[in-house]
């Protein structure tokens, strides 16, 4: 995997993850706070398609992960 399919599972992760911990209809509600870090990886996503610069890629890159040509 490159560094941006992989920073493109961890985001959908986290997602998926803060909703279901955020949402009060799951089972495995925690709070709603939660679902500020949804926000914040949905910014961060936003952010980084504006820019092309992501910090996860940058550490995946860091810890030895391949990087990706066609999305700089």
């Amino acid at each position: 995997m490159t560094t941006w399919s992989t920073v493109r599972v961890i985001a959908g992760a986290f997602i998926l993850l803060s909703l279901l911990f955020g949402f009060s209809g799951s089972p495995f509600f925690v709070s709603e706070w939660f679902l500020a870090f949804t926000a914040f990886v949905g910014l961060n996503l936003l952010q980084s398609g504006l820019t092309g610069w992501c910090f996860m890629e940058r550490i995946l890159r860091k810890v030895g992960l391949k990087s990706s040509n066609t999305c700089h």
